[in-house]
């Protein structure tokens, strides 16, 4: 998903490298905010290391910071932060991309099913 930079404050970027590899080190910093990690007592912290093969999924780590938050525009407390995996940081914010989701779907003008010339069902709400 593209990253809309106009969105973040001046200095994010040096802040983000700051807290994926000085408070975190290169490791995802997900205990449980992503709902995985929680219930195993062994691994309550997500053991993505940047620059490294995935585990769980294909591809390369890329750790990214994470809002625990809801500031908007994102902010730059470092205790409203952590460095996730893609992950862990996609699981964090599924509510936020779900909602985006049904606006945008409501905002789409109606359309008609060509079949059957019926209107297509709303979203639900």
């Amino acid at each position: 998903m593209p990253v809309d930079w106009h969105r973040y404050p001046e200095g994010w970027k040096a802040f983000s490298a700051q807290i994926r590899f000085g408070r975190a080190k290169g490791r995802c910093e997900c205990t449980g905010q992503c709902g995985i990690h929680q219930g195993d007592p062994v691994l309550r912290r997500c053991t993505e290391r940047h620059g490294e093969k995935a585990r769980y999924a294909a591809g390369r780590i890329r750790l990214t910071v994470a809002h625990l938050c809801n500031c908007d525009p994102p902010c730059m407390n470092p205790e409203h932060v952590i460095a996730a995996c893609q992950r862990c940081h996609l699981r964090i914010d599924r509510f936020r991309h779900a909602r985006n989701r049904l606006a945008t779907q409501q905002a789409r003008p109606r359309t008609y099913n060509r079949h059957l010339t019926l209107p297509l069902p709303s979203p639900l709400p």
